[in-house]
């Protein structure tokens, strides 16, 4: 603990109550594993890009350490800046047991595990600098396509895709992987969770048109079915790994919700959410 122009500054391991605000200095890794907390003790966050994934920061609008200090000081002068923003919510369900997690960014499950896996053993260094790309190639020759049930629940309205797939994300931010805009309508605060599914397609057209899906340019690909609910269930052919904000969460079948403006955040004065 100490003092910096009259305001007690403290160190803590966890998020808790009794603050003004929390600084998470780390990546969306780091900032996953405080939801819970901060979500329980309703103070805002801080979110400080200095991980090896910075995408949670960059859609608040914090690209930079210099971002988090502009909007650390606008907050210290009137906390005007404090927005909140949706979570989303994962149940996996597994020999009739639930686990539940917060997560903020994208959860996925298919290839993209497959990456995220190989990329969680890389050097942070060199998981910050293109890890996702550099450990797609390698995923993909091993890679089969499962076949995924999504059900989407819009209300009382159901609806029901069932194929072979490369990929299906949910996502509440537009990006993961370090930048890959996977899912380029989603807004932190519309209430919604964005479905991206990309249907089976052979390797090398999906190594062809990877840059799309990382420019966010990839929409209107025949390959790719995109919707919006308020909840959906996902099933597989054989246990799937989910993860969710670069973390392993569990395995299919899983049910996930969206969390409306659940978390508090700090952001750029001039940033609305």
């Amino acid at each position: 603990m100490f003092e910096d122009s009259g305001e007690r500054i403290t160190i803590l391991p966890e998020i808790g109550p009794g603050f003004d605000a929390v600084l998470v200095f780390g990546g969306d890794g780091t900032v996953h594993r405080h939801l819970a907390a901060a979500v329980a003790s309703k103070v805002p966050v801080l979110c400080v890009p200095v991980g090896s994934g910075n995408d949670f920061a960059r859609s608040l609008g914090i690209r930079s350490i210099a971002d988090a200090l502009a909007a650390w000081r606008a907050f210290r002068k009137n906390a005007a800046n404090v927005r909140a923003v949706d979570l989303g919510e994962i149940s996996c369900i597994n020999d009739n047991l639930a686990r539940t997690v917060l997560y903020c960014c994208v959860a996925g499950v298919g290839l993209d595990s497959e990456v995220n896996r190989r990329a969680n053993r890389l050097p942070s260094w060199l998981r910050g600098h293109g890890g996702y790309v550099l450990s797609l190639p390698a995923a993909l020759l091993s890679f089969k396509p499962p076949r995924v049930s999504v059900e989407l629940i819009e209300g009382s309205h159901r609806h029901r895709i069932a194929e072979p797939v490369m990929l299906v994300a949910f996502a509440n931010a537009p990006s993961y992987g370090h930048g890959m805009c996977i899912a380029p309508r989603a807004l932190l605060d519309d209430g919604k969770l964005d479905v991206c599914l990309v249907r089976r397609t052979s390797k090398l057209r999906l190594l062809r048109l990877f840059p799309k899906v990382y420019a966010g340019t990839h929409l209107s690909l025949p390959e790719i079915e995109y919707a919006q609910c308020l909840a959906l269930r996902v099933e597989s052919d054989r246990p799937l790994d989910l993860f969710a904000d670069g973390e392993h969460i569990g395995q299919t079948p899983a049910e996930l919700r969206l969390l409306p403006r659940a978390f508090l955040v700090v952001v750029p004065a001039q940033i609305h959410c």
